[in-house]
């Protein structure tokens, strides 16, 4: 499993305007974006005790999210994702599975992911049954990625931030979200051994300070 590092900045519009110039300029924008941009549905899963939540808010060190992603209402490109992070470092494994999949997963129909040949799908297994995780809510937003190669750096500014509620049918188009408090923008660097001075740069801005953020917790806010 490999780490990488990870910086968080809570941003305003105004300073998203000047990191999508800046970032213009020195990076390159993300080929598989449509018209430069993501729309991304998750879904997010948890305990019934939201141990996920709860870990989160308390600042566990070593922690780990499952949840189900498709990009642009696309969902024929799904991925079944485990997010974690240890000593600030975070990492994502993450596999593909198919709309029908998806939806056995989000029915507690698990049986058949036993003889699975992914590794993250047992794991899945294991955790729905042991811990009882379950689908808790939708998080959508609006991406727009940069990418540079040296340092394999990644840069993305996310904004529209919706949260489902208690809603877990995620693969039905019509589903309602809304936005959560504050319309705030997120931007989000990461790389792997070293951040070129270029790009610490280009998304310095004054008084902008690494925050902790997470959708997931946000969203969780309601219920």
């Amino acid at each position: 499993m490999k780490f990488r590092h990870e910086w968080k900045h809570e941003i305003n519009f105004a300073d998203k305007l000047v990191l999508e110039s800046r970032l213009s300029a020195v990076m390159h924008r993300d080929p598989h974006a449509i018209n430069n941009k993501y729309e991304i549905r998750s879904l997010y899963f948890d305990t019934p005790t939201d141990k996920a939540l709860r870990e989160k808010m308390d600042g566990v060190n070593i922690r780990d999210k499952y949840r189900i992603r498709y990009y642009n209402d696309d969902t024929s490109f799904i991925t079944l994702e485990k997010k974690s992070k240890m000593n600030g470092l975070c990492s994502k494994q993450s596999c593909r599975i198919s709309k029908e999949e998806a939806q056995r997963i989000v029915d507690n129909d698990i049986e058949w992911l036993i003889s699975d040949e992914r590794a993250l799908c047992h794991e899945l297994y294991s955790k729905m049954k042991a811990e009882r995780l379950r689908p808790k809510t939708i998080v959508d937003y609006t991406r727009t990625p940069f990418v540079y190669g040296p340092g394999n750096v990644r840069v993305t500014i996310d904004y529209n931030i919706r949260t489902g509620e208690f809603r877990t049918d995620f693969l039905n188009p019509d589903t309602i979200t809304i936005p959560i408090s504050d319309n705030p923008i997120i931007l989000e660097v990461k790389w792997d051994e070293y951040l070129p001075d270029i790009i610490r740069d280009a998304v310095s801005i004054p008084s902008r300070h690494v925050t902790a953020f997470s959708k997931y917790e946000q969203c969780r806010m309601y219920g």
